[in-house]
């Protein structure tokens, strides 16, 4: 590949962390989630939930991106697992997030999951000189006109 497709990845999830998550395991929709991520840490990030939401228990997940100017799309899998490490929880508190818990830091209700990541498949929509043409006059296109796309390990 002409550019590393990770990196495109990790800078559109890092300008805009708003994902889409659901276990893998349960037929339930997935739902919108803000994902805490680390510029260190490329095989995990962080969700601040709590213990009565539907991906709470945790497990096999897949977390499903578009960025904001929908130019990059991944589809990630790994596992959800309950993060105990108070330096974590702290690192990523913020006033927005505070905005969600009553008691704050000390809410019952309050859980922080850790996304270990397995793999992505990924796509960057960057089309071709040749397939803005097609696009544009209705004409077949393919889809490596369209940019790249790959399957990768994280």
């Amino acid at each position: 590949m002409s550019h590393d497709i990770k990196t495109a990845m990790w800078e559109a999830m890092s300008s805009s962390p708003n994902v889409m998550v659901s276990l893998t395991s349960k037929n339930t929709h997935a739902e919108p989630m803000r994902a805490q991520l680390d510029k260190h840490a490329n095989s995990e990030f962080w969700f601040y939930t709590t213990k009565d939401n539907r991906i709470a228990e945790g497990g096999e997940a897949m977390v499903q991106f578009s960025s904001k100017g929908h130019d990059v799309f991944a589809c990630i899998r790994g596992t959800l697992v309950q993060e105990t490490r108070q330096d974590i929880i702290d690192k990523y508190w913020s006033n927005g997030v505070e905005a969600w818990y009553e008691k704050g830091k000390d809410d019952p209700n309050l859980l922080m999951l850790r996304f270990n990541l397995a793999d992505a498949e990924i796509w960057e929509a960057d089309p071709s000189l040749k397939g803005m043409f097609k696009l544009m006059t209705g004409k077949t296109i393919s889809p490596d006109e369209m940019g790249e796309h790959d399957k990768v390990t994280l």
